[in-house]
């Protein structure tokens, strides 16, 4: 009998029938001997059970875009899972590991052994974890040996280096440190992305004295992993951003900030160039701290390295100058931006987040009409504002008896924007009305 390849979505999604269910996966569709599972079939069904177990409760109804939110404080799995679903992943995921290979004799890849421990990390089982890798290096090491071949270690640096930063994401830093020591334990020798990884972890919660010290062994003469640019990066935003957010103190903040301009300096001292997103991390921290003299310095500076500034790069000042009111100089920002992108530049556009604090800080000095005008050349560069930003253009026209602006055509499309970016968002029908989905109040 010719075993016949089968189409990997199908197979999953009929496998993971079973699992939903919890029964055998002998008495699902899926079970028939003249299919073979393969390695991007298997990969496949442990996504989907990643992705069915592990939703958090505060992804339903978001976005389905690609854009990557990131959150102040990273949250532990257990605050954000169903524990039910955690087990009931993790148990029928190595009933399908024991049932393929009994059944298909199926041997692990680099694919499937990883995606086994992605779901492992997510259900928050270290112990198993480090069992589960233990094991497949064995094996792939006894492989490799007989083989003659040292091509075949399922558990790379690489591996460890993504379960490494998914426990920092999940805020499990000791776990990750742990991992990190571990690593040689599975054959695997730590670089440079490791070390990224597990900084980024220590410094997700706060603990800049562990992330410090693994930067001081990076630096070492001859260490075989010297910093480079997202090492000194990743401190960098991390000591403006949780300066700036946690710290309550005006010393403390003052003190993380002086810490992130002095590893921009040292970075540059090193020969290391910085990019854009290194500025831009340190430009969003001295501005939103006031300190607007150092942040237009590092602005020319870049500049002169050829470091081409982007919107993020520009928002910050557009965010620090509408806040103390000097709205002339927000507006030249905006302005500015735009010229480099006719000049030829790299198409930096004007978005919500580059209007929104110049609108709202024209509303707030009673320069209504000013704030109208920014907001029809938002809507005429395709972009849609917030509805709180569009009430309160709308409140502070019909105080100063401006309604006569609010039965154009702008009006009506502002409107359609918003109602069709809350069915998108809220994942609702067209049908608004329906009951148990809330009618979006958006002003005439």
């Amino acid at each position: 009998m010719v075993l016949r390849p089968y189409n990997k979505h199908l197979l999953a999604k009929q496998a993971l029938v079973a699992v939903i269910k919890d029964i055998p996966f002998s008495s699902c569709s899926s079970y028939n001997p003249s299919i073979t599972w393969t390695p991007d079939a298997v990969t496949e069904l442990l996504r989907s059970i990643s992705l069915f177990s592990f939703q958090s409760h505060r992804s339903i109804g978001c976005q389905t875009t690609n854009i990557f939110r990131h959150r102040s404080l990273p949250l532990s799995s257990s605050h954000t899972t169903n524990p039910y679903l955690t087990n009931l992943a993790l148990r029928k995921s190595h009933e399908f590991l024991h049932w393929i290979h009994s059944h298909f004799n199926f041997i692990h890849t680099q694919s499937t052994s990883l995606q086994m421990a992605i779901l492992i990390t997510k259900s928050n089982h270290t112990n198993i974890l480090w069992t589960f890798l233990k094991q497949i290096s064995s094996s792939s090491s006894s492989s490799s040996s007989s083989s003659s071949n040292t091509s075949n270690n399922l558990v790379t640096t690489a591996t460890v280096t993504c379960l490494i930063k998914l426990l920092g994401e999940q805020g499990l830093a000791k776990q990750a440190l742990l991992t990190f020591y571990r690593m040689r334990q599975f054959g695997c020798k730590p670089d440079v992305q490791a070390y990224n990884a597990l900084i980024n972890a220590m410094c997700c919660v706060g603990n800049f004295t562990k992330a410090r010290h693994l930067l001081q062994q990076m630096e070492l003469p001859g260490f075989h992993s010297p910093p480079d640019v997202f090492t000194y990066t990743i401190l960098i935003s991390s000591y403006c951003r949780y300066g700036v957010k946690i710290s309550g103190c005006r010393k403390a903040v003052r003190r993380r900030l002086y810490e992130a301009n002095r590893l921009f300096r040292l970075m540059v001292f090193k020969g290391i160039v910085p990019d854009v997103v290194t500025y831009n991390a340190l430009i969003d921290g001295c501005c939103k701290t006031y300190r607007v003299g150092r942040a237009l310095e590092l602005f020319e500076d870049m500049k002169k390295r050829g470091c081409v500034p982007n919107r993020v790069t520009y928002d910050s000042f557009i965010r620090y100058y509408s806040a103390v009111n000097e709205i002339d100089k927000a507006v030249e920002f905006l302005r500015d931006m735009q010229r480099l992108n006719s000049g030829g530049g790299n198409g930096i556009l004007g978005s919500c987040s580059s209007y929104t604090p110049i609108i709202h800080a024209l509303c707030e000095v009673g320069r209504v009409v000013d704030a109208w005008s920014f907001l029809v050349e938002l809507v005429d560069r395709g972009s849609v504002p917030r509805e709180y930003t569009y009430k309160l253009v709308c409140d502070g026209l019909r105080l100063k008896g401006e309604d006569g602006l609010l039965h154009g055509e702008v009006h009506q499309r502002i409107k359609d924007g918003i109602l069709e970016r809350y069915k998108q968002t809220m994942k609702v029908k067209p049908v608004m009305t329906r009951k148990g989905y809330p009618e979006l109040e958006v002003p005439e």
